[in-house]
């Protein structure tokens, strides 16, 4: 007897993001060249001088070259997505929504016209949002910082007053690069927002979710993803992953456990 055959599942349309590969013909060009996009990592990203193993010691890390994105900008009038919910939100939620996007298009789905929207699901991998929205989070440890640094003055015999000006001048300075917290401030930190972004903009009823896998967190939103339309949960489901993390909770963590090269990757031996 023959076994069964296996539920189908068609793959109707692709989208991707990455350094010198912008659609899924030119990965896959890149791919068969067998060209790598690492480059020395740009100083807005990481600024090596402050992170360098031989400055920092156990607080540094060894990563100089990364594969980054260049000159990215997100739309919001083509989303319409209002300025201050963009400025309080980590990149990644919007690099997926645009992304998203054009794989709708690519399926024929271009603004979400001809989709099951009430069938239609969203599964997003993504772990620890995006290094935006972690950096933020130090607007809210002036406190920690503020009690640190009058210490210091105190004990180097600062006047009160002097220590008052000084610190509200640093005070100034320390939250100067992060959005003041409003209503969209958690939502934007939050990485099962993601999915919610692409739910919320095309009106999709069933069901947007984000899984953290790791590094395997985009295959294991194509398995849940798989598995919700095997099991009729879903008509069609947007799976995929987003990640923008180049800061130094991952890559001096990446670094103490030994999962950061030293040398040249060489992806394609």
């Amino acid at each position: 007897m023959n076994a069964p055959l296996a539920p189908a599942i068609a793959i109707v349309g692709l989208a991707c993001r990455y350094a010198d590969a912008g659609t899924p013909q030119a990965l896959w060009q890149m791919a068969l060249a067998q060209r790598r996009a690492f480059r020395r990592l740009p100083r807005e990203r990481l600024n090596l001088a402050d992170y360098a193993e031989a400055v920092a010691g156990a607080d540094g890390t060894h990563a100089s070259e990364a594969a980054v994105l260049h000159g990215w900008h997100f739309d919001r009038e083509r989303f319409r997505i209002p300025a201050a919910t963009v400025r309080a939100s980590d990149p990644a939620h919007w690099l997926a929504l645009e992304v998203a996007a054009d794989a709708l298009a690519d399926a024929g789905f271009g603004e979400g016209a001809g989709l099951p929207r009430l069938t239609t699901g969203v599964v997003i991998g993504n772990t620890l949002t995006g290094e935006v929205s972690r950096a933020a989070s130090l607007r809210l440890r002036w406190p920690y910082a503020r009690r640190t640094v009058a210490a210091r003055l105190a004990a180097e015999g600062w006047p009160a007053a002097r220590q008052r000006e000084f610190l509200a001048g640093l005070e100034a300075c320390w939250k100067a690069p992060f959005p003041v917290p409003d209503a969209d401030t958690l939502a934007g930190g939050l990485a099962n927002t993601i999915a919610g972004r692409i739910c919320n903009h095309y009106d999709l009823g069933g069901g947007g979710w984000s899984v953290d896998g790791a590094c395997a967190s985009s295959l294991l939103a194509i398995a849940q993803a798989c598995s919700a339309l095997v099991a009729g949960d879903l008509d069609v489901a947007i799976a995929g992953g987003v990640d923008l993390s180049l800061d130094p909770f991952e890559l001096v963590g990446f670094a103490r456990v030994g999962a950061l090269a030293r040398e040249d990757m060489r992806v394609f031996d």
